[in-house]
């Protein structure tokens, strides 16, 4: 995710870091040859295009600007969606380990093992998410937060952040046959856990479940088609001045559907994707301040205005 304020207007025009410009930039530049090549011809050999109105080309640019606009609405929802199920993520886990160190004797020796060993492995949920959406070794930043046993437990299992939760639940369990906590807490506390399934469920969903793929390749179809054309239909009344014409345009059209390409899968490490590090290391630090330690990890800080 990009983190900067908002550049003066003239600065707009030289920002790299965060724009698809550099995804669209042959595109463009292939556009822009071909408008130089057709105003020059237009120009020299002014019989070879016959005078076109721009109607057509108008109407085909709203047609296009219409779908362009649906799919990055629904790219945005789909990443904005992304977000707010992290947010959830940030509420449970604090809730839990709020509940866990309040209502369980802290004093009692098993009390206070439970406490740490369940907001330890809600630490490690957070993180093996994180590792489970971008397909990366979650065990550097979750080994520490397990114990041996259990390390070897989840090293089978299918789905980590499964996994975790199925440790957090056992040990809950465990303490209430030991009557550490009543029944109306263990179902406080159950309540919690399955909001955490929940935000997992939720985001497997979003990284399982793309835009329609016939979708996507209509759009970029007409998008590359308008493109191409678009030198064509306006040369005659334009001039000279269809290469820059057709540069802008090709820019706006190939950047909002490469900008929607970006948002729809939300969990990656891109510039505009979240920032799921980030906010993974947010929770460790605040279970880590609820369970009362004094040295907390740094917090992730944008590295060249990008955090990720």
């Amino acid at each position: 995710m990009i983190i900067r304020d908002t550049p003066h207007s003239f600065r707009l025009f030289f920002i790299l870091r965060g724009s698809v410009l550099p995804l669209i930039y042959g595109k463009i530049i292939f556009i822009t040859l071909l408008g130089i090549g057709v105003a020059f011809t237009q120009y020299y050999y002014p019989a070879v295009f016959p005078h076109f109105t721009l109607a057509p080309v108008a109407l085909f640019g709203v047609a296009l600007s219409l779908f362009l606009g649906f799919r990055n609405n629904a790219s945005y929802d789909r990443w904005w969606e992304a977000r707010k199920q992290w947010g959830h993520l940030i509420v449970a886990s604090r809730s839990l380990s709020r509940q866990l160190v309040t209502y369980i004797d802290g004093n009692d020796e098993e009390g206070a093992f439970a406490q740490r060993y369940a907001i330890n492995l809600i630490i490690a949920f957070g993180h093996a998410l994180r590792h489970e959406l971008r397909q990366s070794d979650p065990w550097p930043d979750i080994e520490k937060y397990v114990t041996q046993d259990d390390a070897l437990f989840l090293q089978r299992a299918n789905s980590l952040p499964d996994a975790i939760l199925r440790l957090i639940g056992q040990k809950l369990a465990d303490c209430r046959r030991k009557n550490l906590f009543s029944d109306i807490l263990l179902a406080s506390l159950n309540k919690q856990i399955t909001a955490l399934a929940d935000v997992q469920a939720s985001c497997e969903r979003i990284q399982n479940t793309p835009l329609p793929f016939a979708y996507m390749l209509l759009v970029q179809r007409t998008a590359y088609l308008y493109c191409f054309i678009l030198p064509f239909g306006i040369v005659a009344s334009q001039g000279l001045v269809t290469p820059l014409f057709s540069a802008i345009i090709a820019y706006t059209f190939f950047g909002l559907d490469a900008l929607s390409e970006e948002l729809a899968q939300p969990f990656g490490l891109s510039a505009n994707h979240l920032p799921l590090h980030a906010i993974s290391r947010t929770i460790e630090i605040n279970l880590l301040d609820i369970l009362g330690e004094k040295v907390l990890p740094e917090p992730i800080q944008p590295q060249d205005h990008r955090l990720e």
